[in-house]
């Protein structure tokens, strides 16, 4: 490599995104701030994708393309593009979202005002029906903040979590020397290896920027989703979920009455979303299923110390859905799961601007 040392690494795992990643790499070379370096990992793509990224290696030495002999994943990509990288922040975007040109000068100008070991953004969520036709978009767009010290931003990470912008790694820029000092790696699993990664990330951390801003548009793509496909243990993973989040909390102190109230309310609407789940026939459960299994879930330890303090704030369909989860009524609970699974078969679109708040 003949480059000089770039400010950015920019880690992008390759799998399957022939009809995508040319247009991610040209918004990454649209990029105001050129001091990158792009690498696209391989992971034994079947289709086009690796082929269109050396094409584009050729014409810019900043992009250089790494091969996996065989599939490892998404986590294993992306720990092998961190082994990689040169430069002095790391950001790891995924090769089928786009991104505005200013996105990388915006956060370099908060690190120099801020040399944070973290800088979050926002994030423009960018719904497309099963044709790939646009439907509408959802932008989340945080307070902006300028912290400095663990003690100043350990209260504001769950509520990074209440907006869905701490479990995601492509919204963030990391400081690579101090993500190499936590040893934190991306571990093979589904749905969380996000929210695993960042919870060893933060553990630590003591410095943070918040962008106000939504320079991110994530594309989420009705019916071709891995949030929207069957996955047997989605309950069990996102109970995981929130039980890291609340042991961190717990360990620095913070599991105060208002930390339980919004992570009560996540953990709820994954129930509520297991509850769903649990009719899909791949599930293979009975009604007698279903209610043995709410039924254990009432008497989850996490379930008992955090739903009692959920709140719905401003979703009404929460605060009807909260009722029975805090009374514990079995039959009521199941009534719900059913009238979910039947809305989000037939009206995908309407469920999904409902879930997402709109």
């Amino acid at each position: 490599m003949t480059q000089e040392q770039p400010i950015f690494s920019i880690v992008m795992p390759v799998y399957g995104v022939e009809d995508y990643i040319a247009q991610a790499i040209s918004c990454i070379q649209a990029q105001t701030c050129p001091a990158w370096e792009l690498i696209c990992v391989d992971d034994a793509t079947p289709d086009a994708s690796a082929r269109i990224a050396e094409q584009a290696a050729q014409s810019d030495e900043r992009i250089h393309v790494v091969h996996h002999d065989a599939n490892k994943g998404l986590s294993e990509a992306r720990n092998t593009g961190m082994a990689a990288a040169r430069g002095t922040y790391l950001w790891m975007p995924d090769p089928d979202d786009t991104y505005e040109p200013t996105l990388l000068q915006d956060c370099l100008d908060a690190l120099q005002e801020n040399p944070a070991c973290v800088t979050v953004f926002g994030v423009d969520e960018c719904y497309f029906d099963a044709q790939g036709a646009f439907l509408y978009n959802h932008a989340i767009t945080p307070a902006g903040q300028s912290l400095s010290s663990a003690a100043e931003l350990r209260p504001h990470v769950v509520e990074l979590e209440r907006q869905t912008l701490l479990g995601y790694a492509w919204n963030k820029i990391y400081d690579l020397a101090y993500l190499r000092t936590t040893g934190a790696r991306f571990e093979t699993v589904k749905l969380i290896e996000d929210i695993a990664f960042n919870v060893a990330v933060f553990q630590n951390l003591d410095s943070l920027n918040v962008l106000a801003s939504a320079p991110y548009h994530y594309a989420r793509r009705l019916r071709n989703n891995l949030t929207n496909k069957f996955i047997p243990d989605y309950y069990e993973l996102h109970r995981r979920r929130i039980g890291m989040l609340a042991d961190q909390q717990r360990s620095w102190g913070t599991l105060d009455g208002e930390t339980r109230a919004t992570l009560g309310s996540l953990f709820a609407r994954y129930v509520l979303s297991a509850l769903e789940r649990n009719c899909d026939p791949q599930a293979h459960m009975s009604h007698a299923d279903r209610k043995a299994w709410i039924r254990k879930t009432f008497s989850d330890e996490l379930y008992r110390d955090l739903i009692p303090h959920a709140q719905a704030q401003n979703s009404r369909a929460l605060a009807l859905c909260l009722r029975p989860l805090k009374a514990r009524r079995a039959g009521t609970c199941l009534a719900l799961g059913r009238l979910i699974h039947i809305a989000r078969g037939k009206l995908l679109p309407l469920f999904t601007r409902i879930k997402s708040g709109r």
